[in-house]
């Protein structure tokens, strides 16, 4: 009898324990992203964010007022965050209204983590925080006259013996 009620407070601990970890995840104050975002898809968008902009979750979230240096993702106290949904939501209308969405899929990124949109973070922010808003200055041209480094005829490097 105490074999059957431990083997079967067994099962119902780890059926429990199963229950717990199969919950969907809810997250809070979400404004651009839908409500039912999975975590898979969270993940994928947030590791995206960073990737195209070079920074860590604390560029766009703050830490919560405990000990434990948690983060805290659903306050909106840092500018960054503001400035990110804004960003957010202009590249959606941009793909939506430029870019034809394929046929099995007329979702924005944040509705379908396999889409790649035709417009991202990345197009502007190429790893960096602030988007570069001028081409790269032009690179001096040699003097006139001089041939390449290497060339036939050029001027040895230095270190280097001309045979």
């Amino acid at each position: 009898m105490k074999k059957t009620l431990l083997i079967g407070t067994l099962v119902c601990l780890i059926s429990l324990s199963f229950a717990f970890q199969q919950t969907q995840v809810k997250y809070e104050n979400l404004k651009v992203l839908p409500k039912n975002t999975t975590k898979k898809e969270m993940d994928s968008i947030m590791r995206h964010f960073s990737m195209s902009l070079g920074v860590r979750c604390n560029f766009c979230h703050v830490r919560g007022n405990d000990a434990q240096r948690t983060m805290n993702f659903a306050s909106d106290s840092s500018k960054n965050k503001v400035i990110a949904r804004s960003m957010f939501k202009m590249m959606n209308k941009i793909n939506k209204k430029y870019f034809k969405p394929d046929n099995d899929n007329n979702q924005s990124m944040a509705g379908n983590v396999n889409r790649i949109p035709e417009v991202s973070c990345y197009s502007c922010h190429h790893g960096k925080e602030h988007p570069e808003n001028r081409p790269p200055a032009p690179q001096a041209a040699p003097p006139a006259g001089t041939a390449p480094q290497g060339a036939p005829g050029a001027a040895p490097a230095s270190g280097e013996r001309k045979p």
